[in-house]
């Protein structure tokens, strides 16, 4: 495990400890799951980003074909 200081505005530091304590746990934890959070958010981003260059419209088109033009249920109209 790693440790490492890190410089904060006043203000985010309030909010955090705050936020840390509303949720019962520390603010270490709290910045671990911040950062573990962007990390996978970046993260999927790329990953969506490759699989979107694999894709093809024409394969999509193909698909959307398939399915049969009914009116939704009720419970599925917006």
């Amino acid at each position: 495990m790693t440790t490492f200081s890190v410089r904060l505005p006043d203000s985010l530091h309030k909010a955090a400890k705050v936020l840390a304590h509303k949720e019962h746990i520390s603010i270490n934890q709290l910045i671990t799951l911040a950062i573990a959070e962007k990390i996978s958010a970046l993260e999927t981003e790329g990953y969506l980003s490759k699989r979107a260059k694999r894709g093809h419209r024409e394969h999509y088109l193909d698909v959307l074909k398939q399915a049969p033009n009914i009116e939704p249920d009720d419970i599925d109209k917006l």
